[in-house]
């Protein structure tokens, strides 16, 4: 799609986005390292290049996503001997756990999630290549990665040589030629998981992963990478050396990846999440209160590119406009939609402009203020419009009963039937105070009631 813009790291701006093949659109974002539970930061990254690929499978014929999970990793050797288990059985563990807690999300399953212990081969192979063409050495059972052997390193983070190495948070090692080298594979002891190679028995560095993970599933060059604003760098540009400098065969870093996308942090009170502040929401603890669909619009209220401050309030108003959209479903629910137009794609169009998912959330509000004064004849296209822009959010994605029967399993029913009850003996001894009193007192709890003939019935107020 012509129209479509991302905002490339690499460049610094905002593009129109060109695919290397309009029939088959590629795309690869790093998932998480699966040692402990996701937190909303992990979510973020689902859920952004998830609402994404929606719009790229909306505006191409074919697109095939890759995301991967990094199942070995010294984070992961740490939890696995503190807590004296296997490390398969950590890996395993919360691999299942993310899937499920990103599905409660509606993030849809990617069409490859790599593991990296699968693609050990392949990484040997991108090291020894990278020996062969001299950008890499072998110590002391270390194989490290050259970085004043490639011209480019740093274009993609825009870090001048002193960075890099401040910023790599790599030891300096006595072996190492050049102190921005980093590991592409090192040494593991007996105690330590690891895989046979020329260099001895021991296990990929993290960089390596992803740039023999990516190649093999997608080919090179592939249309987009994402993934965090951390790891742009060292993590991203690291990739791009190895994979220019290997199967690549030429600097251009156009050579491994057209653009590269991503998203902002989440923050508390404006100061990064991390475990040391001990700041961090866990999704499994943010579904058991909330549901899934909440929290996926948290995600996507403020620009992907920007921070976002995580609190109640976001939450909160999330909440408030998904009631407010499923009733008004709720009231289309006997108007067949029309076919998608030129109309409809206007409405949508904040999405094709850098993944402006604010831009899209004003249009709704908007309708959803319309939609009183919405004619007869053009309530097909009005729903045609909203189920459009719900599915490329990936919300509103239940039955509209389903939705409204949730809260009403948070309420006290019984209370609630009560209070009527006592309204309607109120009524039949003509204590219209006390009974208007009761009605207040439910409307304060969100509770409309309507009197008919057959009773009294109660809703939720939206």
């Amino acid at each position: 799609m012509k129209d479509l813009k991302i905002f490339n790291t690499f460049s610094g701006k905002k593009e129109n986005f060109i695919p290397l093949d309009q029939n088959h659109i590629k795309i690869y974002a790093c998932g998480p390292t699966v040692y402990n539970y996701a937190h909303v930061g992990n979510a973020r990254m689902a859920v952004v290049f998830d609402t994404f690929v929606r719009v790229l499978r909306y505006a191409y014929p074919k697109v095939t996503y890759v995301s991967n999970i990094t199942d070995i990793d010294d984070k992961i050797i740490d939890a696995a001997n503190e807590l004296n288990v296997p490390i398969n059985e950590i890996t395993q563990k919360y691999t299942d756990i993310y899937n499920e807690d990103m599905s409660k999300l509606q993030v849809k399953a990617p069409d490859i999630q790599p593991k990296a212990t699968e693609y050990i081969s392949e990484m040997i192979e991108l090291i020894e290549d990278l020996i062969s063409k001299n950008h890499a050495y072998e110590k002391n059972g270390h194989v490290l990665f050259h970085v004043p052997s490639y011209e480019n390193y740093g274009k993609l983070s825009k870090r001048n040589r002193d960075e890099q190495i401040a910023g790599s948070r790599v030891e300096v090692a006595p072996f190492k030629k050049d102190p921005a080298d980093f590991i592409l594979w090192k040494p593991s002891n007996n105690e330590q998981p690891g895989w046979n190679s020329p260099w001895g028995y021991g296990r990929p560095g993290w960089h390596t992963e992803c740039s023999a993970m990516s190649e093999k599933t997608l080919g090179l060059p592939f249309d987009i990478h994402g993934g965090g604003r951390d790891l742009t760098f060292p993590h991203h540009e690291n990739e791009i050396a190895q994979s220019c400098c290997s199967s690549a065969g030429t600097s251009d870093p156009k050579s491994y990846v057209n653009y590269w996308m991503h998203n902002g942090f989440v923050t508390v009170n404006g100061e990064k999440m991390s475990k040391s502040l001990g700041n961090i929401s866990l999704v499994k603890d943010l579904t058991e209160n909330n549901h899934g669909e909440v929290i996926r619009l948290s995600l996507l209220s403020s620009h992907y590119r920007q921070a976002l401050d995580w609190n109640d309030k976001i939450i909160h108003q999330a909440k408030k406009l998904l009631d407010k959209l499923y009733k008004v479903l709720s009231d289309l629910k006997d108007i067949k939609p029309s076919e998608i137009n030129e109309s409809s794609m206007g409405f949508i169009s904040p999405l094709l402009d850098d993944l402006n998912t604010p831009g899209l959330l004003a249009n709704l509000n908007k309708m959803i203020k319309d939609f009183k004064n919405i004619s007869d004849k053009d309530l097909p296209e009005f729903k045609s419009k909203l189920l459009l822009a719900n599915e490329l959010m990936g919300i509103c994605q239940e039955d509209y009963l389903d939705w409204f029967n949730h809260d009403k399993e948070d309420l006290d029913t019984n209370m609630i039937d009560a209070l009527v009850l006592e309204r309607l003996d109120a009524k039949k001894d003509k204590d219209f105070d006390k009974a208007d009193s009761i009605r207040q007192q439910l409307l304060d709890m969100n509770i409309e009631i309507k009197d008919t003939e057959s009773g009294t019935d109660w809703t939720l107020k939206v």
